[in-house]
């Protein structure tokens, strides 16, 4: 997680950015809802919406928080780490959170979190920022219809690391047969299969855990995470990883937010492991570097 120390380290104008956002995104919902961001309005009238100093800046990056805050602030930290180990600024960004969705979420129908994650992408794009991110897997499972109409980028985990797996030119471990990728995840995630869509897409075998990987060892390791006991965690995730490893499998996608961090950054079972917020992290990086690179070039000749 961020703590304030990270966010010193981004630099003062995003780590206001971030707090009044964080503050801010409840008060903000309903004051531009009224001026048509999220709905039917002239675009004179959405015009209205807040353009911060820095939205002219063409790598400016919206973040939708989603059902999980942690998860945005997980991200951010990789964000910041990548690029100050490339001795690069971190690109500026607006973050949106909105605390009660995560209260709502257990009685709350699909058309409301949809509702309320589209405003929050609107509510960014009319803001200024350049391109979207929602850094958490359970709101992938509406991700079509909060991107639908979205004329911006809009980052997908699955996008992000099929996209690493094919530049990788991975070879099948048993001849004569599509490289395999196994997808290690809870329910909430394999059922939304949009992990298993992406891969094929780019010509991969999906290899997901079956039921008995899922009860027995991935969710009690989660529940043993969520008691503290971090040694235990440890165990079953690495037991779990195997078992995919085992059916013949090149890498494995850990996709879920709730088994991020888990293993230490040294664990050699990683090097068989593939982490979607550390591909996200990586796609969004390459896309700011490139916008920065041309407002650079558009400034050259003053």
């Amino acid at each position: 997680m961020l703590d304030l120390a990270m966010y010193q380290n981004l630099g003062s104008s995003q780590f206001l950015i971030c707090r009044m956002f964080l503050q801010a995104d409840k008060e903000s919902r309903s004051s531009l809802l009224s001026r048509g961001i999220s709905g039917a309005g002239s675009s004179a009238t959405r015009n209205q919406a807040l353009r911060l100093p820095m939205s002219h800046r063409k790598n400016t990056v919206g973040i939708i928080a989603g059902v999980s805050v942690y998860s945005a602030l997980t991200f951010l930290e990789k964000l910041a780490w990548m690029s100050s180990k490339d001795a690069e600024d971190c690109p500026p960004f607006l973050l949106s959170y909105d605390p009660t969705l995560i209260a709502l979420r257990p009685n709350c129908s699909s058309p409301v979190i949809v509702d309320n994650l589209r405003g929050k992408r609107m509510f960014l794009e009319q803001s200024g920022v350049h391109c979207l991110v929602m850094p958490c897997h359970v709101s992938h499972h509406w991700y079509g219809e909060i991107s639908e109409g979205c004329p911006l980028p809009f980052f997908h985990f699955g996008n992000c690391v099929a996209g690493e797996l094919r530049d990788a030119n991975l070879k099948p471990i048993v001849g004569g047969t599509a490289v395999r990728i196994g997808v290690l995840a809870t329910y909430a995630v394999l059922e939304a299969g949009f992990y298993q869509e992406m891969l094929q897409k780019q010509g991969f075998e999906a290899v997901v855990p079956d039921k008995a990987t899922v009860n027995h060892i991935l969710i009690p390791g989660i529940e043993a995470l969520s008691k503290g006991d971090m040694e235990g965690a440890q165990i079953l995730l690495r037991i779990a990883i195997q078992i995919l490893l085992v059916r013949g499998v090149n890498i494995v996608i850990l996709a879920s937010d709730e088994i991020q961090g888990i293993l230490p950054d040294k664990d050699p079972l990683l090097k068989k492991c593939i982490i979607p917020m550390d591909a996200l992290a990586r796609a969004v990086l390459s896309w700011a570097r490139l916008k920065g690179q041309m407002r650079a070039n558009d400034h050259s000749g003053y």
